[in-house]
């Protein structure tokens, strides 16, 4: 029996590559152990639902204080992926069986939690022929059933190895935010994240805005993985012409030795040049500091991303 929390088992791909050193975080990063009365309740509603989260999965240096206030990002289709990104704590190998009731426990617990906006990731499935767009499907019209004020964001995979459709599948389950992270610049694709491609997640980042002009799409990037200021200004503008509304932007922390190093610590005064640079360049909504995750206070950016595209339309 495979053991997930022995990393030289969780990422059997990653055992053979050299250690890359771990620095010391700035005080910037640090943050508060998990505890507390609101963290365990939603520690528990995840467990009796028998539900993987990408908080726990990925490692999330935000997971105490989302967990405390009752949010969760709910991963599905299994806690195993098919890539073997060099940045990514998501055990990597061959999953299981897609679960035909783990939309119905996605959507229970978001009820019994009370969530107002809740964001649905998942593992990259390249094994399956649509590579997950109809468990995604399934998994938004379950939580409209059984919750239906509140709010869907997806973060989805890149879709790379499906057949046409796909995305379209998704978007036809009407989310009210459609997600896809680059996660870095092209120039580091090829190291950071192999199995996919740059343009291609621009491609479907932009289809989304031509099959629901009025769905709110979003993107993000790490920073400190060895990009320069010159890349990621051009990736905002890439996302720009994709009609791209919110972009996150973080630090990029390495998970374990045998992950991608980190080549720097990116200042705060730094991530504010990025967001003032990125509402310069339009994006409707921005995010742009070292804890800054795709999930991170999804529901209040929710709400002020709703807000900020109502005000530019009263602008004409």
């Amino acid at each position: 029996m495979r053991d997930l929390k022995n990393p030289a088992e969780r990422h059997p791909e990653k055992a053979r590559r050299p250690d890359a050193p771990q620095p010391k975080k700035p005080a910037w990063i640090r943050v508060r152990a998990p505890g507390g009365e609101g963290y365990r309740d939603t520690h528990r509603v995840i467990r009796e639902h028998g539900l993987a989260t990408v908080c726990e999965e990925a490692g999330c240096p935000n997971v105490g204080e989302c967990w405390s206030h009752g949010h969760a990002t709910m991963m599905i289709m299994g806690e195993i992926c098919t890539r073997g990104c060099s940045f990514c704590n998501v055990a990597t190998g061959r999953p299981d069986a897609l679960d035909v009731f783990e939309p119905g426990r996605v959507a229970d617990a978001v009820q019994k939690l009370g969530l107002r906006h809740v964001v649905i990731t998942s593992v990259d499935r390249d094994d399956l022929a649509d590579g997950g767009a109809e468990h995604f499907a399934q998994t938004i019209r379950a939580v409209r059933h059984r919750a239906p004020e509140t709010t869907i964001e997806v973060l989805t995979p890149d879709f790379l190895k499906c057949g046409a459709g796909a995305v379209e599948t998704v978007v036809a389950a009407r989310p009210d935010v459609f997600n896809h992270n680059l996660e870095t610049v092209p120039g580091l694709y090829p190291e950071v994240r192999p199995g996919a491609r740059y343009f291609h997640s621009l491609r479907l980042l932009q289809r989304v805005k031509e099959i629901d002009p009025a769905m709110f799409t979003k993107s993000g990037i790490m920073v400190g993985l060895g990009e320069d200021r010159q890349a990621v200004h051009q990736v905002m503008d890439d996302l720009r012409a994709a009609d791209v509304d919110f972009l996150t932007i973080g630090q990029y922390l390495q998970p374990t030795p045998k992950h991608h190093g980190v080549d720097r610590f990116v200042t705060p005064e730094e991530f504010a040049a990025y967001e003032r640079a990125a509402y310069g360049k339009g994006f409707l909504m921005v995010s742009a500091t070292p804890l800054t995750r795709s999930s991170y206070h999804a529901g209040e950016d929710f709400a002020r991303l709703r807000a900020a595209r109502e005000a530019r339309l009263a602008q004409g």
